[in-house]
């Protein structure tokens, strides 16, 4: 989701500045502090990448993991692939 943000230009007699200002929502979920020091790094003309060289940690989201799923397979395993007991040459009885 995009948040739309003018940029402005305050010109003064001897210099120019320009501001791009974060939607609240945007730096607090950044978690941006007071007088933290970014870098703008320019891609294209398209494209500002903003850097946080200070950033805080990422935190890892806890999905518990359950293997137990239809959608777990051995690993390396493709879903509907014949594993090792069911292999060409081998009598399959229906049970795993």
């Amino acid at each position: 989701m995009g948040f739309p943000t003018k940029v402005q230009l305050i010109k003064r007699k001897a210099s120019e500045q320009w501001y791009i200002n974060f939607p609240s929502a945007v730096a607090q979920a950044m978690e941006f502090q007071r007088g933290e020091v970014v870098e703008w790094l320019v891609e294209d003309k398209e494209t500002l990448v903003l850097r946080r060289p200070n950033a805080p940690g990422r935190q890892l989201k806890k999905n518990p993991t359950d293997r137990s799923g239809p959608s777990s397979t051995p690993s390396g395993a493709k879903p509907g692939a014949p594993s090792a007991r069911g292999a060409a040459g081998s009598e399959h009885n229906g049970s795993p």
